[in-house]
């Protein structure tokens, strides 16, 4: 049989079997469709009921929460109201209370008030009286009112006068023995634990020779040897009659060293001519340099500061060919230094950096360069420029008081460069201001009314003033000597301190016959 055939009756079998089953099919559909609604309906009508079942739980959950609130409501509304009738009712009491008391206040004005016209009334006749009585006593004294008032007034005025005198005498007796006692405790100790020797210096150097005819050799044919070498360093050089002796001549002491070093050599070796003394001056030079850097730096090592900037170190090292009236200032910044250091030590300070500041305090005086600046002033700038700390930098600039200070290192430097120039042969002046310093002492005490003669003695830092007994007291005499030292002191500018002694005397004097 075909095989293509059986398919095709295959096919028409199945399709015939799916037409004759559809009806059939479709009727089983439907009413299976009709059931699965009908259990739909009859869930949904329970789902529904739930709901509504919640939705009234719901209702009278919040209901009976609004319930609630509304009675907590009204509940603090009737305390509210409670509270403020009681209020009211204080407030009531109070304005009853103040109506009596305003009451018993008018009663008591009116009763101040009849007082006062009584005190008036007596407070007249009392002047009329007053008047009574002066008018008799000026009758009497044949003297004014004001006249007395004046006399009693200069009377009071001098007791008080004389009174306030005491009384400052007593306070600053008082205040030297306490205060000043561990002043000067402090200041002793200190000034007794550094002892420095003091080099005078000027602006000349003598250079010693063996015999005079060196002298012709240094200053050569027709003097170009002298020319020469006074060219190349700066310096006068003085050759004179003065046996085995040369003058150097000059206000900057590093180029006086380095003259006198070159003329050592130049004498040493022999060979002394123009090009020679430029070469040997040019090599000192440098070799002066070096040495200023090994001062400043063996100074630091000595005193133990450390951390300086090179610059700063260099400075240092130039301070010892630099003077302050006479005194070494490498010395005298060294002393002060130490001084510093004891003194910040025995104030409880921190005496390492009132060492530093000492040391650093004229560095002002020794710059290459130097403008038209206060030391102190140039000084503090050089240390703000090398990074020091501002302690360090305002007790430089403020140690002669030309800035504000603002650390306790600042005062101490001030006193211990104080301390090292005004010891005696620390320093000198010159001898015209020295003497005109004297004469106006003395001149300045003899201005004063009743003084007689007046002595400045040892070295300006006392002055004796005798005054006359007739003109004046012994009280006017303390008073004399505080209104002397406060000028002296304001008017006046002089090292350490001027003790100014007043001396009266009696003399009964009589001649036998």
């Amino acid at each position: 049989m075909d095989p293509i055939l059986i398919v095709i009756v295959g096919l028409a079998a199945f399709a015939g079997g799916i037409f004759a089953g559809y009806p059939i099919w479709s009727k089983a559909m439907e009413k299976r469709m009709k059931k699965m609604a009908a259990e739909a309906e009859a869930e949904g009508e329970v789902i529904k009921k739930e709901k509504i079942l919640q939705a009234k739980e719901k209702f009278l959950q919040l209901k009976a929460e609004h319930e609630k609130y509304i009675s907590e409501k009204n509940s603090k509304m009737a305390m509210a109201e409670n509270r403020i009738k009681q209020k009211e009712g204080s407030i009531n009491q109070k304005i009853e209370e103040l109506a009596r008391k305003g009451k018993e206040v008018e009663i008591i004005r009116t009763n101040l008030q009849t007082q006062i016209e009584v005190v008036e009334k007596k407070s007249e006749e009392l002047e009329k009286i007053h008047k009574q009585q002066i008018e008799q006593l000026e009758t009497l004294s044949s003297l004014s009112a004001e006249e007395a008032k004046a006399q009693l007034i200069e009377s009071l005025k001098a007791e008080a006068k004389t009174e306030a005198m005491s009384q400052v005498n007593e306070i600053i007796d008082e205040a030297r023995m306490t205060a000043s006692k561990e002043a000067k405790k402090v200041v002793v100790e200190t000034i007794q634990r550094v002892a420095t020797e003091h080099a005078i210096e000027n602006s000349v150097t003598v250079f010693h020779i063996e015999n005079d005819e060196i002298k012709g050799r240094i200053i050569g044919r027709e003097g170009r040897n002298i020319r020469a070498l006074e060219a190349a360093t700066g310096i006068e050089i003085i050759v004179d009659d003065t046996p085995e002796a040369i003058i150097l001549s000059g206000f900057d002491p590093v180029r006086r060293e380095i003259a006198r070093l070159a003329l050592h050599q130049l004498v040493t070796d022999g060979r002394i001519h123009p090009a020679r003394i430029e070469e040997i001056v040019e090599k000192t030079r440098k070799q002066v340099e070096e040495e200023i850097v090994e001062v400043g730096k063996r100074t630091t090592i000595d005193l133990g500061v450390h951390g300086l900037h090179p610059e700063l170190i260099r400075l240092i090292g130039k301070m010892k060919y630099r003077s302050s009236y006479g005194q070494n200032l490498l010395q005298h910044s060294r002393e002060v230094a130490n001084l510093s250091a004891i003194m910040a030590s025995e104030l409880g300070l921190n005496p390492k950096a009132a060492k530093r500041a000492g040391l650093l305090h004229d560095i002002g005086k020794v710059p290459d360069d130097e403008p038209e600046l206060p030391h102190a002033i140039l000084g503090m700038k050089l240390a703000e420029k090398y990074k020091e700390k501002p302690e360090i930098c305002n007790a430089i600039g403020a140690h002669h008081e030309e800035i504000e200070m603002t650390s306790l290192i600042s005062p101490i430097v001030q006193v211990c460069d104080a301390i090292s120039g005004a010891r005696p042969g620390a320093r000198r002046e010159v001898v015209e201001s020295y003497i005109k310093r004297l004469k106006n002492l003395e001149e300045l005490a003899l201005s004063y009314p009743g003084v007689l003669k007046t002595y400045a003695i040892q070295a300006g830092r006392e002055l004796r003033v005798i005054v006359g007994s007739e003109k004046v007291t012994d009280q006017d005499a303390e008073k004399l000597s505080m209104e002397i030292a406060q000028k002296i002191q304001t008017e006046m500018t002089y090292p350490g301190q001027v003790k100014i002694t007043v001396i009266r005397e009696t003399r009964a004097i009589n001649y036998a016959k």
